[in-house]
């Protein structure tokens, strides 16, 4: 039912659908890091190589580079983008091995902002035209340490959410968001 009501809503908003037709393709969203440049797909649990190869033939103009998850759900359980050309990053021994990969598989050089805590990295970036650069991030009462860090991001609306409940069934703040970037025609 979540697939259908997705789609319709997709479908009202003129967007083009790809639907994997693989069986043996998995692809979990909390896998993918668009950073807006290129695509960062981990391998984990709920993704797998044939999913990465049919979002790279999905998006042709785009790079789509693996990276190993071990020890986390998803690739986005500890980094996410925080702006355009910066990716928060966890500070976990894992978290800074898939960001090491990523460093290596791409030709750009990514600004980074290491927060102390891997869920807290999980954020979410918007550029509102009326308002510029805006962050929703993890809850100063859920995340200190790593809640210091985004407050350094001065040119950036902070946005502290809560997502202590959802994060008791292993869902972080992008597994609540579908980001569509809005042109004026829609």
């Amino acid at each position: 039912k979540q697939v259908e009501a997705m789609k319709r809503v997709l479908e009202s908003l003129n967007l083009n659908i790809v639907e994997m037709v693989d069986e043996n393709a998995t692809l979990d969203g909390g896998d993918v890091l668009f950073t807006g440049r290129e695509f960062f797909v981990g391998l984990s649990r709920r993704t797998n190589q044939r999913g990465a190869e049919i979002l790279a033939d999905t998006f042709k103009d785009y790079a789509v580079s693996t990276v190993p998850v071990h020890d986390s759900l998803h690739l986005k359980s500890f980094c996410s983008m925080a702006g355009p050309n910066l990716i928060a990053i966890g500070s976990s021994e894992a978290a800074q091995k898939a960001l090491k990969t990523m460093q290596q598989m791409s030709d750009h050089r990514y600004d980074k902002l290491t927060v102390p805590d891997d869920a807290a990295a999980n954020c979410i970036y918007l550029n509102i035209p009326s308002k510029g650069h805006v962050l929703l991030h993890r809850a100063p009462e859920e995340y200190p340490e790593s809640a210091k860090v985004f407050e350094k991001l001065k040119d950036h609306m902070l946005i502290p959410i809560a997502n202590t409940e959802l994060e008791k069934v292993d869902g972080a703040l992008t597994c609540c968001s579908v980001l569509i970037n809005k042109n004026s025609e829609l």
